[in-house]
């Protein structure tokens, strides 16, 4: 996964904000996500860099997965944080 580390500052009207911030909690998820998620939209990587990613993805380590209602509980448990 991606580490995060460039900050971007916009403005924006106060209509769309609430329309941001009214999407991020019917999904569960931040504005900045919904914004990230526009901007892969909107503006595809090419495919050398989803190239790049898939070996970086299939190269790493296995990792346990939790059965489906353990994963499941713990989502809720995230979500019910974020409320």
């Amino acid at each position: 996964m991606c580490m995060l580390s460039e900050r971007l500052q916009i403005l924006i009207d106060p209509g769309r904000r609430a329309r941001l911030e009214a999407e991020a909690r019917r999904r569960g998820v931040s504005v900045a996500s919904l914004i990230r998620e526009a901007i892969d939209r909107t503006f595809p990587a090419t495919t050398q860099e989803r190239l790049r990613a898939w070996e970086r993805i299939a190269a790493a380590e296995a990792m346990p997965v939790p059965h489906e209602g353990e994963l499941r509980a713990e989502i809720d448990a995230i979500r019910s944080r974020r409320a």
